[in-house]
């Protein structure tokens, strides 16, 4: 039997105008601007230029910086992005510079010095940023230092080598200042490094340490020598536990906790804890017990001398997950972890296994490097690698700017501030509205069928009262 059911269709035409996507990108734009990170910029690249500029280098800086945190991860798709909606954004946000004009900035304008003035620009904005709500309220800041690889296919580009994993590209090194109020934190700090940079290079660590520290606001940096200073913790795996690591740590004022290898002398401390009993049950980060984890102090049990002074050894046991094989490492059926700190005792609450929980907290960075992997850091898309290095500050804007967004903008919405990155973008950044005029005013009006539509438009004036 035929159906003979009719179909509606719809008659499709490109007439459409008034009609802006993607346009909750505008608010991340916004941010970049009340800020002042587009002024800065502007500033500091004013001597790139001989003679006018048709679109200043700051908001040339901004446009890419929220691009990429739309999702672009080059210059042509972040230049066409903008392009696509040149006359609807144009009125709204101004109008979008060229895809040569973006990539002369990057290729030709971001060198080695000016690339350290932005640094020192994106850190003026996180100060208005903070000031203006997104200050961390917490008495510890804490600083998880990694490295990631970045793929590259193409050995056209400068410095790329193989990697320690056998592949080929580039190995960053970075920082971010953990925000667990948000599903993201704050990129202090970035290293752009030859593929075969090592793991564990003290002098890099060093660095990206003293650019975090530096990049602070001024009155949430340490002060070595005094007491009442801000509290700050570096955190890092056993890729970061080196003496100079250590003892540059000392010297700033912060305090470390960095995973410790599990070799023979650990081992022997295992074998101690065990015939002696000397396990305590560890804790969940809601405080309560974990079942089939327990840790111990071997401070006494292993030689620390060759670390600072109060450097302490804590070891973690647990049955392994489910199909997981056991390591030569592992004792007694348990897998074993360490980590070393200097924080002394009473100090976390929840003693021992409060320190053990602050240290493992440490594998959010893993969550904020595969966030930054979607926006941008899967790919440096150019051949010179200070203009890479330029295209990785680009990267750690975004991310800021989007952590701003939030912690200012929908503190009071979970469900937006906790999302992932694809997930805002879906939620928030792709939201379409429609442009109207009257009464000598230009409106974005959200789409009112979407149902974030008005959290959305309040997050909006939220952040714009924020900062008059």
């Amino acid at each position: 039997m035929k159906n003979i059911a009719t179909v509606s269709r719809v008659k499709v035409s490109a007439d459409g105008h008034g009609v802006l996507s993607h346009a909750g990108v505008g608010m991340v734009r916004e941010v970049a601007d009340l800020t002042g990170l587009s002024a800065q910029v502007t500033g500091v690249l004013a001597d790139t230029y001989r003679g006018p500029w048709s679109h200043a280098p700051g908001a040339v800086f901004a446009d890419l910086v929220a691009a990429v945190a739309d999702g672009a991860d080059c210059v042509d798709i972040a230049a066409q992005a903008s392009r696509s909606r040149s006359r609807s954004r144009s009125a709204v946000f101004g109008p979008a510079a060229s895809t040569t004009t973006m990539w002369r900035l990057i290729d030709e304008r971001i060198d080695a010095e000016h690339l350290s003035a932005i640094r020192t620009a994106r850190a003026h904005a996180r100060a208005a940023a903070w000031a203006a709500g997104a200050a961390p309220v917490t008495e510890w800041l804490c600083i998880d230092v990694d490295a990631t690889i970045t793929i590259d296919h193409s050995e056209g580009k400068e410095n790329a080598a193989a990697t320690w994993k056998r592949t080929f590209g580039m190995h960053p090194l970075m920082a971010y200042l953990d925000r667990p109020d948000i599903a993201g934190g704050e990129a202090l700090a970035a290293l752009l490094r030859p593929g075969n940079a090592g793991s564990n290079t003290t002098a890099d660590h060093i660095t990206v340490l003293h650019q975090a520290l530096q990049y602070l606001p001024q009155d949430y940096q340490p002060a070595p020598g005094v007491g009442d200073g801000q509290k700050i913790l570096v955190r890092s795996d056993s890729a970061g536990a080196t003496h100079g690591f250590a003892a540059a740590c000392r010297d700033a004022g912060v305090g470390f906790s960095f995973g410790f290898a599990v070799d023979h002398r650990v081992r022997e401390a295992v074998e101690h804890l065990n015939a002696t009993a000397g396990w305590m049950p560890a804790i969940d980060s809601d405080g309560e017990v974990r079942e089939g984890a327990w840790m111990a102090e071997a401070t006494d049990l292993v030689s620390l001398g060759s670390w600072p002074a109060g450097t302490r050894l804590l070891l973690r046991k647990e049955r392994p997950h489910p199909g997981a094989q056991l390591r030569f490492t592992d004792s007694d059926g348990h897998r074993i972890t360490g980590f070393i700190t200097d924080t002394r005792r009473s100090v976390v609450p929840g003693g021992m296994a409060g320190l053990e929980l602050r240290h493992r907290q440490h594998a959010r960075v893993e969550d904020r490097i595969r966030q930054a992997k979607a926006t941008g850091l899967r790919n440096l898309p150019c051949h010179h690698f200070d203009a890479n290095a330029a295209w990785l500050e680009i990267i750690c804007a975004a991310t800021d700017l989007v952590a701003w967004t939030k912690l200012i903008g929908f503190a009071d919405e979970p469900a937006l501030a906790r999302c992932e990155i694809e997930t805002f973008r879906y939620r928030v950044l792709h939201v379409a509205a429609r442009i109207t005029r009257g009464a000598r005013d230009i409106r974005l009006r959200i789409d009112s069928s979407w149902q974030r539509a008005q959290q959305i438009a309040d997050a909006w004036c939220r952040i714009r009262c924020a900062f008059t």
